[in-house]
């Protein structure tokens, strides 16, 4: 049996220029796993916690006592476990290790969830490097599941929010090819819808309009989200997919509610004249009405993370024919219906207890990125 005998952190720069962690976890039979933690930009008030230094150094995003509570702590733990023990071994990180706990479980505020999640990614892929089986397939063994399929990717084609410089409000706006017969064809149409919304787009607004923002999607300067929708239907219909392709978005409305429980449309403008606040039931009116005009079959973060009775609302409403995602709702918690980001740590464990629990999953990248995002 092949068990851990080395695992060292470094700080290295993701591609934002911040610093996060990387893990080298060595085995006794000589596999070498490496993997390095991603980071979101909009991020939920109970997510799990990342480890930054704070000070001036790296303006306060240094991540060396993430790095340290790896070779001084998780590190030394490990030696002599399993790597192919992967539930073990996060339970052991997590509950034992760090132990810290909130409202939504364990929060991984001791050690760092960037720390743990780096080793966590590490360990996985060195037990499949162990079992000389393809990563997917060690993650599938775990969860017992032996029907492999691909799922329908997304792809962000418009970016606003946090993502953009731009004054759209809602942060990403996808196409899902479902009417592909296979992931090759899914990934034909959704590129060329995209090449179509960027000739569109260009027509429409000028060459500075197909500028694209964090998420490599295109940030045309429009205000009004139904445009980007628009926009997006007019792509999908140019392309000839119509009926094939669908919309989803991904609202990251934590980012523009306020204190008199009201949404600001047009919060990226400083000392704007309020306007365009509008009340939960209102928006939910608008992603009503967003739902009737265009083939929208998923909506993530709809409302604030905190806005427990609108999320009920939309659900009730809509919820029998559009996907309610939650991620800054939910944080990773296995007890509800979520959405799995890479910069949570445990994506493997907790995506396959949801699994298992026939919850609805669904699989994200981090906006930024590193060279052991592969995962996502």
């Amino acid at each position: 049996m092949a068990t851990i005998v080395s695992i060292k952190a470094r700080q290295i720069f993701d591609s934002r220029g911040n610093p996060t962690v990387e893990v080298d976890l060595t085995c006794s039979d000589g596999t070498f796993a490496r993997a390095a933690v991603p980071s979101g930009a909009s991020t939920g008030i109970y997510e799990a916690l990342e480890l930054r230094d704070g000070g001036s150094d790296y303006l306060g995003k240094g991540v060396s006592k993430a790095v340290d509570n790896v070779n001084t702590v998780i590190g030394p733990a490990l030696i002599g476990k399993d790597p192919t023990e992967q539930t073990a071994i996060d339970n052991l990180m997590v509950q034992q290790l760090d132990g810290t706990v909130n409202e939504w479980g364990w929060c991984k505020q001791k050690l760092g969830a960037n720390a743990i999640l780096a080793v966590s990614l590490a360990v996985c892929k060195a037990g499949a490097s162990v079992l000389k089986i393809p990563l997917y397939k060690h993650i599938a063994n775990i969860a017992g599941n032996k029907k492999l399929v691909l799922p329908v990717p997304a792809f962000n084609v418009i970016n606003g929010g946090s993502h953009a410089g731009n004054k759209l409000a809602m942060q990403e706006f996808m196409v899902l090819p479902v009417g592909a017969s296979s992931f090759k064809e899914a990934m034909k149409m959704g590129v060329e819808v995209y090449h179509n919304l960027k000739s569109v787009i260009k027509k429409k607004y000028g060459q500075d309009a197909i500028n694209v923002g964090d998420e490599g999607g295109f940030a045309p300067n429009i205000q009004e989200n139904k445009e980007g929708l628009e926009l997006l239907k007019t792509a999908i219909a140019k392309a000839g997919y119509t009926g094939k392709v669908v919309i989803g978005m991904d609202v990251a409305a934590s980012e523009f509610y306020k204190e008199d429980k009201t949404y600001d449309l047009n919060f990226k403008e400083d000392n704007n004249d309020g306007s365009q606040r509008i009340s939960g039931d209102a928006l939910k009116d608008l992603y009503k009405s967003f739902v009737s005009e265009y083939p929208i079959v998923s909506i993530e973060d709809p409302f604030d993370q905190d806005d427990w009775e609108h999320y009920a609302k939309l659900t009730a409403e809509v919820g029998a024919n559009v996907q309610i995602v939650g991620d800054d709702l939910l944080v990773t918690n296995p007890k509800v219906c979520i959405l799995i980001k890479q910069n949570f740590p445990l994506h493997q464990k907790m995506f396959l207890f949801c699994w298992r629990a026939q919850r609805d999953c669904r699989l994200t990248f981090c906006i930024v990125s590193t060279e052991g995002s592969e995962g996502n």
